[in-house]
Order: C-alpha cells, then sequence, then structure tokens
C-alpha cells in the first residue's frame, strides 16, 4: 500500500497513539507508527514530544526503521540535545555493524546531528570509518569529516582528521576521492584560515586525473575544480594536465564542460609560448561551448553568460562559429540579448555581411528591448568594423525611416557614437535625424539629438530653433538633458556667437539662479566666468578635438574579468560579480593570478601622483569642475616617504592612538541580571590591534574565579585572542582587563550588522549579553586608497548605491579630517567649490571591504552632508554610524 496513507489522519489523541503504538512489540506496528510519526513532522507538526519514544525505536535489525528513525533524530536533536545522548551507543555500536549500509548511515546521521554534546563521541568512530574497508563508509565518512569541521573546527583539526582526509586524496576508489575533494574544499572555503587547504602534489594530482575518469559527473566537477587550484611545476606538466582533461570537453553534463573549460584555461596560463598548442587547445574548447547552445534555455543562458566571459579574452576562440549565435524564434528573450551581445563581440569583417542583414531583422521584432538592443547592436557594429561603418550607418538611415519611436530614438543615440568615432564622415544624415526631432521623448536620445544640434551647429542652419524647442521645457527635464542643453547652448555660440547669445545668456541666468542641481549650478558658473574673462580659452576648452571612442567600451576591467574567468561556472560568471559584492561568509577560492588594476592598487601602498585629477562622484555626464587639486597628505603617506618619522614612529603612533575617538565604557551586563557581575566595556584599536576593554565588578558576597569569556560567530568574524586575564575577583571590587581580538572566528550575517553576541563564564554560572562594535575601530590602517583607483571605483559603482545623509559636527572640516584619519578614514582629496569644504574618503574593513565617501561641508552649518557607496550596501548604517561618533567628538 502506498505511504500516502500516513498524511490524511489529522484527529484528536493521535500523539498519546502514536507513543502507544511506537511502544508496540509488533514490529509492523512499531514501523508504522515511525512512518504516521514522520510524515507528522513533513507537514510541519510538532512531535518532538514522542522523542524517547522514537529514540527507543533505534535498536533494531530493521534497515527501513533504522533510517526512519535516523530521520527524525536528525531534525529534533537539536531541540533535545539532553536526549539525544540517548542515541550516541546505539550510534557506536551502528559505526561497527556488519552491515556497510548500517555503519555509513550511522555516521552519516551523526555528522548531521549538530549538537556540541554529541561530537566529542563522533571522534572514534568517525575515525574507524575513514579507515573502513568499504568505500561507501569512507566516502561517507569524508563528507562527515566537513559537517564536524563546521560544527567544531579545532576539534578536526587536534583530532588529526584533515591529514587523513588528505591521505584519502590517493584512494584506490573513485568516489572516495571525489568525496574527498570535496569535504576538503568545503573546509578551505568557509574556514580560510584552518589548515583544510589541499596540499596538492604531482603525485596526488595523478591520482586525481586518473579519478576524474571514473566517478560519477558530480564527481568529476568537485576533482576538476579541485585541479584548478594546483600550480603546475613547469610547462611540460601543465602541457601533460591539459591533454589528460581535455577528454571531459566531450561530456554530457555542462557543469563537467564549464569546470574542465576553467581548468585548461588556467592551464593555457602556465603552457608559455606554445602559440600553436594553445590554438590548439582553444579550438578543442569550440565544439562543447556550441552543443550548449543545444539544451534547455536556462542551460543555454548560464553557457552564453560563461562564453561571454572567454570571448573577451580569447576572442578567436569561435570566430568561426558565430552563426549559432543568431537567434531563434521562441528563444526567451534573456537568451536572445546574450546572443546579441555575444554576436557583436565576434563580429568583423569576415563576417560582418552576415551579421549585418540578421540585425536589421531584429530591428523588426515585436519585443521593444530585443529591438533596443539590436539597433544599438549595429551602432557598435560600426563602430567595431571601420570598414562596413558606412553600410551600417545606411542600415540605420533606413531603419529611422520606418518611423517607429522607439528605433528612431535608439538610433540617434548610436548615430551620436558613430560620429564620435568617425568625425566629419557622416553628416549628410543629420538632416534625417533633425525630421524627427518632435518624436524624440527619451532622455538619452534627447541628450543625443542636442549634442548633435551643438556639435554641428555651423552647419545646421535652423540649429538656434531647434535649440530653442528644448530650451523651452529646460526645468523639466532631467539632468542628463540640461547638462548636454547648457554645453550644446555654448558651443552654439561660440560657433555662431550672433544667433547664440540670447539663448546662452537665458540659458545661464536660470541654472545659476533657479536651478537646484549642484552639478547643473557649477557647471552654469565656470562657462559663465569662461565666457566672460576669456572666449578665445573658452572655445579652445569647449571646442577642443575629443578623443575617438573606443569600439569595446563595454569590456570588463582585465583584473576583474581574470578573477570571472576563475570562477566559472559559478554564480559569479552568470552574474560577472565578484562572489564579494552578493555572498558573505565565504572566501571564494582563487585560481587565476591577479593582474595589475584598480584592485591590485586597493592593496598596494599608496604612491603619490605626480600629476592627479581630484575624483568626484559618478555622474550622467562627465563634470567639467574636477579641477586638479595639489595632493593631500595621508599618516600612510607620510611614513613612506618621511625619515623622521622612522626615527619618531613610535612615538607618533603614541600619539596618533591616543587622540584617535575611543566611546565611553557602557553597561552591557547588570549585576542584578548575573548574581552580582557587572560587565561595563567598550572597543579600542591601539597599534593597530582591537581591544575589548572591560572593567567586571563584583557586586556579590563571594569572590568570582574561573573567568572565560566567548563569542558567537558574527559578521566579521571576531573572536578573543587570549584568555581573559583575571584570576580572581574579591567582593565588592571591579577589575580592568583589556582582551585583544582576532578576525578568526567563525561568521554569520548578524542584524544589525555589528552586533556581536557575548557568552562570559565565572565559577557560578554561563552569563550572556550582547553590544555592538563601533566600525571605526574595524577600519584598518591600509586604507588609504590611491586617488586614481578612488575614482574608478567611484564610478564602477553605480549611482543607485549611493546613499546620502547628514551629519551634526561641532568642530571645523580641519578637525573632522584630521580626527577621521586618527580612526583609519584617510582623505583621498579634498577641493573647494562655492566656499563649501569637498572632503573625499577612503576606508577599508578588516574583512577587505571598501568604503567611499564624500563629505561636504558647508559655511556656518551645524551638519556636513556625507554621501556613502560600497559594494557592500549592508554596512551602510553601520559606516553612518562610525562617521558620526568620530565626527561629533572632533575638537
Amino acid at each position: 500500500m502506498a505511504d500516502s496513507k500516513y498524511f490524511t489522519t489529522t484527529k484528536k489523541g493521535e500523539i498519546a497513539e502514536l507513543r502507544t503504538d511506537l511502544a508496540s512489540d509488533k514490529k509492523e506496528k512499531k514501523k508504522d507508527a515511525v512512518k504516521k510519526v514522520i510524515a507528522c513532522m513533513t507537514v510541519g507538526k510538532d512531535v518532538s514530544s514522542l522523542f524517547p519514544d522514537v529514540i527507543n525505536c533505534m535498536q533494531t535489525e530493521n534497515t527501513e526503521l533504522k533510517k526512519l528513525v535516523y530521520l527524525y533524530l536528525t531534525n529534533y536533536a537539536k531541540a533535545q540535545p539532553d536526549l539525544a545522548i540517548m542515541a550516541v551507543n546505539t550510534f557506536v555500536k551502528d559505526c561497527e555493524d556488519a552491515n556497510p549500509l548500517i555503519r555509513a548511515l550511522a555516521v552519516r546521521t551523526m555528522g548531521c546531528i549538530r549538537v556540541d554534546k554529541i561530537t566529542e563521541y563522533l571522534c572514534e568512530p568517525l575515525r574507524k570509518c575513514l579507515k573502513d574497508t568499504d568505500p561507501y563508509v569512507r566516502k561517507t565518512a569524508a563528507v562527515c569529516v566537513a559537517k564536524l569541521h563546521d560544527i567544531n573546527a579545532n576539534l578536526v583539526e587536534d583530532q588529526g582528521f584533515l591529514d587523513t582526509l588528505r591521505e584519502l586524496i590517493s584512494d584506490d576508489n573513485p568516489m572516495v576521492v571525489a568525496n574527498t575533494v570535496a569535504a576538503l574544499t568545503e573546509i578551505a572555503e568557509t574556514h580560510p584560515t584552518s589548515a583544510g587547504d589541499m596540499q596538492l602534489t604531482s603525485p596526488a594530482v595523478n591520482k586525481l586525473l586518473t579519478a576524474v575518469n571514473l566517478c560519477s559527473e558530480w564527481g568529476q566537477i568537485f576533482i576538476l575544480d579541485c585541479l584548478a587550484q594546483y600550480t603546475p611545476k613547469d610547462a611540460r606538466e601543465a602541457r601533460s594536465t591539459a591533454d589528460r582533461v581535455t577528454a571531459r570537453l566531450s561530456h554530457a553534463n555542462s557543469a563537467v564542460v564549464l569546470s574542465a573549460v576553467r581548468l585548461l584555461l588556467r592551464l593555457v596560463t602556465f603552457i608559455g609560448d606554445e602559440e600553436e598548442y594553445i590554438k590548439g587547445l582553444l579550438r578543442k574548447m569550440a565544439p562543447p561551448l556550441v552543443t550548449m547552445l543545444s539544451s534547455e534555455s536556462e542551460i543555454q543562458y548560464v553557457g552564453l553568460r560563461n562564453i561571454n566571459l572567454i570571448v573577451q579574452k580569447y576572442g578567436d576562440i569561435l570566430q568561426n562559429d558565430i552563426k549559432v549565435f543568431f537567434v531563434k524564434y521562441n528563444d526567451p528573450i534573456y537568451v536572445k540579448l546574450e546572443k546579441l551581445d555575444i554576436m557583436i563581440r565576434l563580429a568583423n569583417d569576415s563576417n560582418i555581411t552576415h551579421v549585418l542583414p540578421e540585425l536589421k531583422e531584429y530591428a523588426a521584432e515585436v519585443d521593444v528591448d530585443f529591438v533596443r538592443k539590436a539597433v544599438r547592436a549595429i551602432g557598435r557594429c560600426a563602430i567595431k568594423v571601420t570598414s562596413q561603418a558606412e553600410r551600417c550607418v545606411q542600415t540605420l538611415v533606413e531603419l529611422i525611416s520606418t518611423k517607429v519611436n522607439y528605433v528612431v530614438q535608439e538610433a540617434i543615440v548610436v548615430i551620436k557614437d558613430i560620429f564620435r568615432k568617425y568625425p566629419n564622415q557622416y553628416e549628410n544624415i543629420i538632416s534625417v535625424l533633425c525630421d524627427n526631432l518632435d518624436s524624440l521623448d527619451e532622455p538619452e536620445a534627447r541628450a543625443s539629438m542636442i549634442w548633435i544640434l551643438g556639435e554641428y551647429a555651423e552647419r545646421i542652419d535652423n540649429a538656434p530653433d531647434l535649440m530653442r524647442v528644448f530650451i523651452d521645457n529646460f526645468s523639466d527635464e532631467i539632468p542628463q538633458v540640461q547638462l548636454q542643453l547648457l554645453t550644446g547652448a555654448v558651443k552654439l555660440f561660440l560657433l555662431r556667437p550672433a544667433d547664440g547669445q540670447d539663448i546662452v545668456q537665458s540659458l545661464l541666468s536660470t541654472a545659476t539662479q533657479d536651478c537646484d542641481n549642484p552639478d547643473l549650478r557649477d557647471r552654469a558658473y565656470i562657462y559663465w566666468r569662461l565666457l566672460s574673462t576669456d572666449p578665445v580659452a573658452a572655445k579652445d576648452v569647449v571646442l577642443s578635438e575629443k578623443p575617438l571612442i573606443s569600439e569595446e567600451t563595454d569590456l570588463l576591467e582585465p583584473s576583474l574579468l581574470e578573477e570571472l574567468l576563475s570562477q566559472i561556472p559559478t554564480l559569479a560568471s552568470v552574474y560577472h560579480k565578484p562572489p564579494s559584492t552578493f555572498v558573505e561568509g565565504r572566501v571564494p577560492l582563487q585560481f587565476f593570478p591577479r593582474s595589475s588594476g584598480p584592485v591590485a592598487e586597493m592593496a598596494s601602498e599608496p604612491e603619490q601622483p605626480a600629476e592627479a585629477e581630484a575624483p568626484a562622484p559618478a555622474r550622467p555626464v562627465e563634470n567639467v569642475l574636477d579641477l586638479a587639486a595639489p595632493p593631500v597628505l595621508s599618516n600612510n603617506t607620510l611614513e613612506a616617504t618621511s625619515p623622521i618619522v622612522d626615527l619618531l614612529g613610535d612615538l607618533q603612533d603614541l600619539s596618533l592612538n591616543h587622540l584617535a575617538y575611543q566611546p565611553s565604557k557602557t553597561v552591557w551586563l547588570e549585576g542584578v541580571k548575573a548574581q552580582g557581575m557587572e560587565i561595563a566595556g567598550t572597543f579600542a584599536r591601539r597599534h593597530g590591534q582591537v581591544f575589548m576593554d572591560l572593567t567586571i565588578s563584583n557586586q556579590a558576597l563571594s569572590a568570582f574565579g574561573n573567568l572565560a569569556i566567548q563569542f558567537n560567530r558574527n559578521s566579521f568574524g571576531i573572536a578573543p585572542a587570549s584568555l581573559l586575564d583575571i584570576s580572581l575577583i574579591p567582593p565588592c571590587q571591579s577589575v580592568a582587563t583589556s582582551v585583544p581580538l582576532s578576525f578568526n572566528g567563525q561568521l554569520g550575517k548578524m542584524e544589525p550588522l555589528n552586533v556581536l553576541h557575548v557568552a562570559v563564564k565565572n565559577n557560578v554560572s554561563i552569563f550572556y549579553f550582547q553590544c555592538l562594535v563601533p566600525l571605526h575601530v574595524l577600519f584598518v590602517e591600509a586604507g588609504n586608497m590611491e586617488r586614481k583607483a578612488f575614482l574608478s571605483t567611484w564610478k564602477e559603482i553605480p549611482g543607485s548605491s549611493e546613499v546620502q545623509s547628514a551629519v551634526g559636527v561641532s568642530a571645523t572640516a580641519e578637525q573632522c579630517e584630521a580626527h577621521l584619519q586618527r580612526s583609519n578614514i584617510f582623505t583621498v582629496a579634498k577641493r573647494n567649490v562655492e566656499n563649501c569644504q569637498l572632503l573625499y574618503l577612503s576606508a577599508q574593513l578588516c574583512n577587505g571591504i571598501w568604503v567611499l565617501a564624500e563629505l561636504k561641508f558647508s559655511p556656518n552649518s551645524p551638519t556636513a552632508n556625507l554621501a556613502l557607496k560600497t559594494r557592500t550596501p549592508d554596512v551602510v548604517p553601520a559606516v553612518q554610524q562610525a562617521f558620526t561618533a568620530v565626527m561629533n567628538d572632533a575638537r
């Protein structure tokens, strides 16, 4: 009879009836009772009260019943830890059962029970199972080590289980090897500071390469990902490994294929100058990548996102297969858009004749988003393939003639870019663009048309009249269009003074007097001053020759591309974002060597730029007010350049730490709640080390001793770096102490992010409390970002991620700047705009998260405007609190 019948009973008194059946001597009745219990548990009914009764059913030879009991135990052991101890003897006994399935089941269940009291009993059975004669038991025990390590990492390392796991890499059974690799990888990712690294050697690699041919598809993925961590000794070993891995490219599972591709792309970097071999290896990757496009839509999308990364570095790999990326009528929109993007990357002189008609056909589709992308693709092809630019422009003109509103607007946007790429070549189509002026209702299209009117005002007879059409609605336009109108009007005046004078005067007056946008107002002032003081200089600045735009403006930054290639086939390669931007508490394994770039510059010592530009927030259009400013020397820079600091370094550090902001102690644990033990404390950073400063008071009538402190898992992995240095606290006395802190503890996202749960034990009991760690003590001394890296990072982070707030100030901007620097919030640059002082600041948290800030001080204002940008928005509220606390303390 089907087991579905167990889910249909919901009568009163059912728990009592189940308890009676569980105690029955009849095996079938007992098994049916356990099935009913599992059914109730599955649908969410609380059957924890039956825990002792179910535990009594463990000692049975019936494998099915034992599995059911183990399933129940796994689910409820955490809620009943004291009763779960009753099952330990049965577990130990089952680990020595003659049936390997029972042995494996026992050790697997013990690993799934996350109860600290049971883990100590697990060690000996686990050690035996790791060396069991049956491979099924060994592979199960290998995974159990990873589970146990997550519960108690120190216990696993002390018991030598990691060394035993490394020995299992050389096991004769491929599934044991695969599970061992999976366990070690899990340990290395979740606890990067532990000793769980692979420590691969050439013999071990040979073993893995042999096992990869024999294990299941998921085992192959684990092994291939593990091999991607190994650095070959020389080009010969890299080539030999590549030859043995190439066969995995023909696997039916797409995940195996992508893992093999990642490994081969890494090995290519070690093969050296053997160009023919590398080209042959890359050619072998093309067929399996193309084959993925015959799978389901979801797999196609994952494959396309990874192919998009690969062709950015190895553009020739799929050059001859561009037709497979042609869109099918039944493709989902997300697949269509990704195929379109890859088609543009692969377009060249030899295949553009096939691509262009295809794109023109896409522009006649009914999906608006897809049509827009297709029109933009035609423009990108014109910029990329110079020999076919005229043909692309003619295609765009034909699309404009269709009079379809969104097609016309997208065409005008891309034609502006074509004018930038090919100045003085295709201006004959300007009249066609002007005829469609009335249909422009999207900001980007309007801004593009205004740019064309200003740039070619001499060639457009009615340019002033066309410009007035836009100016009439100036106040209703978004900043992007307003800024472009301002620049376009100035260009019109410089090219045709008589026709543009009244326009530019009216527009500058409106922008400086009636507009609240600071960017717009600043640009209007700078234009006004240029035009009024030196018109010749204004002409040189505004009408200067513009640099040609690049044909590959959307390529990823090289260091980011290398990181994403190392993450194939994970979510990072699908999102095209580093794992740190969307995953917390796990450290991704880096397989590719990092190249130079903004990311590398952040970690390096800041260098003094010879001629630097003051960074500015990312804005809709380029900001002409980013005037050069002298570099601001930070404490880190002084240490690197001044010989005096070398002689007086200790003295300087002492003075800085003495003046750094430290919150006063607050009571964290009241004596009435802890049997007379009161704890007050705060956090401080001294000489690069974070301390928890405590004052422990004994309000009881007897002495306190045997004190110890421990933290729960937290967002930053904060843990005590040493024991409490207190032996005894006599009655009615207080003892002050400082506990140095490390960042090697267990990670877990908390709410709020900076909350810390603390347990303090004495000879009476254990007491718990929570406190907030002020984020400024977690800012490291290496947080002074180089100016160019600051500017590029600010612009890379989307404007939507910027968070602004007002911060109360009771000191001058200089005093706040100095006080912030003493808390490791460094000034990267500063400038004055309209009597307002702007500070650009950077800070780095202990876990590597960068925080960028713009601080604006206005004259006679009790507050300063703080704008924050970071790739990890969750830290923003705590960072705002840190800025507020430090600045309020400035004197």
